[in-house]
Parts: C-alpha cells; sequence; structure tokens
C-alpha cells in the first residue's frame, strides 16, 4: 500500500459517493484530507471522524463550488489549517440528464458552473498553495463518455471538455511537477447511483451487459487508483485519462 504520510489532500465534494471513498482512502494511506462539501455537513463531519479513527487529520469545510468566489476562501483554509496542498482531487459535480428538447439554459448552466468553472476554479486557487515540490491534481471524469446517450448531452459535452481541460493543465504544470490526470469510473453503488434507481435496474443489466468483466465496480476499485494517481508510483503518469471500468469504454 502506497503511503501519503505527510501529504494533504483536498476532495471536493467529498461528504458521500465516490468522493467520501477517495477521501477515506487517502487518510487511510496517511494524508490529512480537507473533506469538502456544499449542504452535506454530516455526512462530511462523518467521513473527517473515519479518517481521524484511521490516525490522520482531516477537517471538513463548506463551500458552494458553482459560484467561483468560493474557490479562493476554501482553498485558503485548507493551506491555513492543513498546510501546503499536494493532492486535488476534483470531484465536486452534479448530473441531469435529458434528451435535446428538454435542455434549457439553467439545465446548461447549473451543470457547467459547478463540473467546468467550478474545476477550474478550484484549480486555479489551489496550484497557488500547491507544494513546491509538487504534488497531483486527479479530475473525476465518467467512462460511460466514450459512449454517446442522447439523454445526457450536456453531461457528455462536459466530461468530454474535462479530458480536453487536463491534458492542457499537465502540460501547463508539468514544469512545476503537478501531474493532472483524469480518473474515469464506471457504474458504483454509491448514494448517487442508488438515488437515481440505478442499482438493481435494467440500466445496471445493460451496463453489465457491455462490461466485459460482467459487472459493475467496488468503490475500493476506484478509491485504490485514486491513491495511486495520488502517490509518487504514478510519478510518470501525465495527462492521462484512466478508465477504471472492467473495460466498458473498450
Amino acid at each position: 500500500m502506497s503511503s501519503l504520510k505527510g501529504k494533504v489532500a483536498l476532495v471536493t465534494g467529498a461528504s458521500k459517493g465516490i468522493g467520501a471513498g477517495i477521501a477515506r482512502e487517502l487518510g487511510k494511506r496517511g494524508a490529512a484530507v480537507a473533506v469538502n462539501y456544499f449542504r452535506d455537513r454530516v455526512g462530511a463531519e462523518k467521513v473527517v471522524g473515519q479518517i481521524a479513527s484511521a490516525g490522520s487529520r482531516a477537517i471538513a469545510v463548506q463551500a458552494d463550488l458553482s459560484d467561483p468566489a468560493s474557490a479562493d476562501p476554501l482553498v485558503e483554509t485548507v493551506a491555513t489549517q492543513l498546510g501546503p496542498i499536494d493532492v486535488l482531487v476534483n470531484n465536486a459535480g452534479i448530473y441531469e440528464f435529458a434528451p435535446l428538447d428538454q435542455i434549457t439554459p439553467e439545465h446548461f448552466h447549473r451543470q457547467v458552473n459547478l463540473n467546468m468553472l467550478g474545476l477550474l476554479m478550484v484549480t486555479q486557487a489551489a496550484v497557488k498553495r500547491f507544494n513546491p515540490s509538487g504534488g497531483s491534481i486527479i479530475n473525476i471524469g465518467a467512462s460511460g463518455v466514450k459512449k454517446t446517450n442522447p439523454q445526457m448531452i450536456v453531461y457528455q459535452f462536459i466530461k468530454g471538455g474535462l479530458n480536453t481541460i487536463t491534458g492542457a493543465l499537465a502540460k501547463q504544470l508539468g514544469p512545476r511537477n503537478i501531474r493532472v490526470n483524469v480518473l474515469s469510473p464506471g457504474l458504483v453503488e454509491t448514494e448517487g447511483s442508488r438515488a437515481i434507481g440505478a442499482i438493481g435496474s435494467e440500466f445496471q443489466k445493460i451496463i453489465e451487459g457491455d462490461t466485459p468483466l460482467d459487472r459493475i465496480g467496488e468503490m475500493r476499485e476506484i478509491t485504490n487508483v485514486a491513491a495511486f494517481l495520488a502517490s509518487t508510483d504514478s510519478e510518470w503518469v501525465n495527462g492521462q485519462v484512466l478508465f477504471v471500468d472492467g473495460g466498458y469504454a473498450c
């Protein structure tokens, strides 16, 4: 197990789901973790408690990342309380599905403001407070971006754009030894996937049928890869999109 002892990580959107799983895994491996949340303070404090029980420091930090003005205060709080940032996990996001005839400006901007602009503003703020020796930025993508879906036009536009943004950031930040990669998970059972009715549904069966490993993922299979990208084990991995989906995106 790669050690992250002495590292400081900020995980956005980490009060539940994949973000919470990644925050717990980084903490288990020794990192001090800032657990960002928007509304779910109880969930964030629970994750903080789990990280503390594993022997690492953790704080919960509220910020609405759809508001560009929230990025600097969030990062400043993390750096002040925990120290220079070594790992940034851009996980915060929303997904709303709609076909062409149901897309509205509000539907578009809700997703773009958080999933794309919010990510850029947090990254911009974070690199100012990164450890001078460098570190790792992990953007959470989606394996489904390779298979177009008429119900997911805006969401897939954003996640496809994230892959392009990541490559550009990898080139810009590489000279500072800050690596930038995308972790694109397949379907995993989380609060979110249960809330939209994906788990145990016909949709899950379709996903499994299109996945060479014939099943959906487990949380540990995502968080282990996140920990790898956060650590020096991946020090030569930069500007890449890693599909962690059992082969669904093949």
